[in-house]
């Protein structure tokens, strides 16, 4: 199973496949952690992930799949609405003759950019508020619940800066804080991370970070300037992975 997982890791980092996305939240960010990158104004993101369930909520005890629309509106507004597949067995259906995937968990995404990387000084970072799933009508009904829905609930701020490597090259060092109320999973930390592209390269991304719970490494490729592929090894070992189609309006 390991020897698996490397050769599939392998596989896309030798492979031409630069998009910063979020596998669980169907957003622009690192691989599980915030970043404070937007995507060019009039983006349209549609994907799919295969989802660790070292990745997901507890809730989710088994792995599980999600898919998502993502819609940059203006260049310092994104907005996702990202569906997470359930089990019947999950959900108590399966004497009622269900079996499989048969529900799931929808919620919406939100990130707005308050300043721009270098706006108001050459070394002004990028900053970013966000948030993913934050209300919802069940458990305690109200936002950032402590329990029912709303299992991918976090509220964040996020700075982003590149700094030049060389001539050619940049290491992106993201830097933010996460919170929401959960019971089951909650956030209240630091996440960061750091991303190269290689000049030699750059589509392809490799990214490493702590998301305020594990560490995880991964990389992101960016094929035919439209079709995103990413993958994550979660705690260095939990393989997640997905596929994005980019669509310019503007």
């Amino acid at each position: 199973m390991m020897l698996k997982k490397i050769l599939l890791f392998g596989v896309v980092l030798c492979f031409p496949l630069l998009l910063s996305a979020q596998l669980t939240y169907g957003t622009t960010g690192l691989l599980h952690a915030p970043s404070a990158e937007m995507q060019r104004d009039k983006t349209v993101m549609i994907g799919g992930n295969f989802l660790n369930k070292e990745i997901t909520p507890p809730t989710w005890y088994y792995h599980t799949y999600n898919y998502f629309l993502n819609v940059t509106i203006f260049p310092w507004l994104e907005v996702a609405y990202t569906c997470t597949l359930f089990k019947a067995e999950a959900l108590g259906l399966k004497p009622y003759g269900y079996s499989g995937f048969t529900n799931q968990d929808r919620y919406f995404s939100f990130r707005l950019r308050l300043l721009k990387e270098g706006q108001f000084w050459k070394y002004m970072p990028a900053v970013v508020v966000g948030t993913s799933d934050p209300y919802t009508e069940s458990g305690d009904g109200q936002i950032s619940s402590t329990e029912g829905n709303g299992y991918f609930c976090r509220f964040y701020v996020a700075a982003t800066k590149f700094i030049p490597v060389g001539k050619k090259e940049q290491i992106g060092v993201h830097l933010s804080w996460l919170f929401n109320h959960r019971k089951d999973y909650p956030l209240n930390g630091p996440a960061v991370g750091l991303t190269w592209n290689p000049s030699f390269h750059p589509q392809l991304r490799v990214i490493a970070e702590y998301d305020a719970k594990d560490v995880a490494v991964g990389a992101t490729y960016l094929l035919f300037n439209h079709l995103h592929a990413q993958v994550e090894l979660q705690k260095m070992k939990y393989f997640t992975g997905g596929l994005t189609y980019k669509i310019y309006l503007k």
